[in-house]
């Protein structure tokens, strides 16, 4: 398997609307603060379920105008991808970032998260950050293997909706780490 990871461009523009897929809920990051440092424990559900976001609908000509699309392909077809959005301070912001379920485990991510650095680096970026669902556990634990920290917690961004109970844990790669 020979994987390439580039930036999208208008050639091949119409590869920033991969499909979501599914992936499994199976536990919860649940980080701590003590004053000075995060911590976290985990807790694994006794019932998996399955969720999937449902599909954007990108517009490359919008989106490119403040963001770098990354592409994770296979031959022409695209398997991944990250969407690295202008940062308001120095870090990037990670939008969306997903992997096709064919090729998950094999190390696409991280290659992806490589090439996003050396992308905000050149734009004089000290890190990336970005969010996950506290109850998507695979995901944090991917932030956390991929060498990001958690950096914030938003407890209220879901209150008034049928998630309520989920929290957003905000996690940065800072790259002098």
């Amino acid at each position: 398997m020979s994987i390439n990871i580039k930036i999208i461009t208008k050639a091949n523009k119409d590869a920033i609307n991969i499909k979501n897929e599914p992936f499994e809920l199976f536990g919860r990051l649940i980080p701590k603060y003590d004053g000075e440092e995060w911590t976290y424990d985990v807790e694994k559900f006794e019932k998996i379920k399955t969720m999937c976001f449902p599909d954007e609908s990108y517009n490359f000509d919008e989106i490119n105008k403040d963001a770098v699309c990354l592409g994770a392909f296979d031959g022409d077809k695209c398997i991944g991808l990250g969407i690295f959005k202008e940062g308001f301070f120095k870090y990037m912001y990670l939008y969306d970032f997903k992997v096709d379920q064919a090729y998950r485990g094999k190390g696409i991510g991280e290659e992806l998260i490589k090439e996003a650095q050396k992308i905000a680096q050149e734009k004089d970026y000290i890190g990336i950050y970005t969010q996950g669902q506290d109850n998507n556990l695979g995901a944090c634990l991917f932030y956390l293997k991929t060498g990001f920290k958690i950096g914030g917690l938003d407890t209220k961004v879901y209150n008034g909706t049928s998630q309520a109970d989920k929290k957003d844990i905000i996690f940065y790669l800072d790259f002098s780490e």
